[in-house]
């Protein structure tokens, strides 16, 4: 056994006085690509101002929102469908207006 005035010594000479940071890539890798990007940005999470996102929105925007937050996956689902339907629709009225427009030669270029 070591004597006990060589435990000091002995525990002394372990200790490592290296500055270890994380800046280095090397050292340590990121685990998940972009978490410390995603992380650093909520470092303040109360804020007064609103997101980006939101800054644009309309009172009518956010209400549709928490519309579409509060139905049911089915419900949602219903909607969706709706909207698809509505945008099917609109796209064969364009094609008859366009085709009605073809045939009036409202969309030819003049002569010069």
């Amino acid at each position: 056994m070591a004597s006990p005035n060589g435990d000091g010594d002995f525990e002394s000479s372990l200790l490592s006085f290296e500055k270890l940071d994380r800046a280095s890539p090397d050292l340590w890798p990121e685990q998940l690509p972009g978490v410390s990007e995603f992380a650093a940005s909520f470092k303040n999470p109360i804020t007064n101002s609103p997101p980006k996102w939101m800054a644009e929105l309309e009172s009518e925007d956010i209400e549709m929102l928490k519309e579409l937050g509060s139905l049911t996956t089915a419900n949602l689902m219903e909607k969706v469908k709706g909207l698809q339907n509505l945008a099917y629709q609109l796209g064969l009225e364009e094609s008859r207006e366009m085709t009605r427009g073809k045939f009036l030669n409202i969309l030819e270029r003049p002569k010069k």
